[in-house]
């Protein structure tokens, strides 16, 4: 349980009241949603809530993560709740028949039923899963960065919208992205965990974009786990922000240039995952008959969570938590919904 972990800052009061805070979620949503489909040329599609368990479409996380599963009669199949749809949207792609440098935006719901609950985690996962076409040419940390740098403007841009509409919730995002690989990063605190990494970076530099994750880096170690079969592993990173309520980094979203025919095959064989080239995913990609995209997943409840200036995700949406974890957030004026 996330007791351990929890965090309940001294003297905290939400700006909002439970009602106040369902409209400025709602804002948020709207405004976010908005500017990050016109910033990034992504259209609205609908996305499944669970997938074939025999497909390989599934995100199979960090490898460990049990998936919520049960079994459709009628159809004589399987079937698991999505951990997300870093697989699924890159088939859509394709089916869709989107040009280069546009792509799709989705509403994501999963149930990550293995998460450590606290201030952050949840069981409950929503996400705006987005996903676009691009070309050979486009495979390079230029067009990564540049993606990133979009998607911190259109959280600005919120971040103004909400202002205005509730002045007494001041924008703390800067807008200004510094960008460090993992293995830069272990360089530079050599004697810290990758967390305290992570919190070191953005306390100095505020919004923090890490690159490449997944790989070993040269103590042997990873900076995190990755699974090997979505995100090229030498153009992906993690979106960190420095969020001062709860005094820590926050990440609010992974993403990256997605895996072609050449860093599958090396990232499977890296992770030991090379039982996975049958899956009908994986097959068609290690054939060349996808296309090279780039893609990610946006916290919804997260965003919501840091621009309200709240310190529990419970305090945005409606989930499951231990009772200890609600008493524990009552008594310091932290209402779970």
């Amino acid at each position: 349980m996330g007791l351990s972990t929890l965090l309940l800052p001294d003297d905290y009061s939400s700006p909002l009241d439970i009602l106040h805070t369902e409209i400025a979620i709602k804002t948020v949503k709207d405004s976010f949603e908005r500017n990050l489909a016109k910033n990034l040329h992504l259209t609205r599609v609908s996305a499944p809530l669970f997938v074939g368990a025999d497909t390989g479409l599934n995100d199979n996380l960090n490898g460990v993560e049990r998936p919520v599963g049960f079994d459709v009669p009628d159809c004589r199949a399987e079937v698991e709740i999505v951990h997300s749809l870093a697989k699924w949207k890159r088939l859509a792609l394709k089916r869709y028949g989107f040009g280069a440098d546009t792509g799709l935006y989705t509403d994501m719901n999963a149930i990550r039923r293995d998460e450590e609950l606290d201030n952050l985690h949840s069981v409950y996962v929503d996400q705006w899963d987005w996903e676009k076409m691009i070309t050979n040419e486009m495979r390079n940390m230029d067009v990564l960065e540049d993606t990133v740098e979009r998607i911190v403007i259109a959280l600005k841009e919120s971040e103004y919208i909400l202002n205005d509409r509730f002045p007494q919730i001041k924008p703390f995002i800067k807008g200004s992205v510094t960008f460090i690989s993992s293995q830069e990063l272990e360089d530079l605190y050599p004697e810290l965990p990758p967390k305290e990494r992570e919190n070191a970076i953005c306390r100095e530099h505020q919004t923090v974009f890490i690159t490449q994750i997944g790989d070993k880096l040269r103590s042997g170690q990873k900076h995190d786990g990755r699974a090997p079969d979505y995100d090229d592993w030498r153009l992906n990173g993690d979106l960190l922000l420095w969020y001062p309520v709860l005094n820590r980094a926050v990440e609010v979203s992974s993403m990256g240039i997605r895996v072609d025919e050449a860093s599958l095959d090396y990232q499977l064989r890296a992770a030991g995952c090379n039982d996975r080239r049958e899956l009908p995913f994986h097959k068609a990609l290690l054939n060349g008959e996808l296309p090279l995209t780039m893609g990610g997943g946006i916290g919804q409840s997260r965003i919501c969570m840091l621009l309200l200036h709240k310190a529990h995700i419970g305090e945005v949406q409606a989930s499951i938590w231990p009772e200890e974890m609600i008493a524990a957030c009552a008594s310091r004026g932290i209402a779970l919904l």
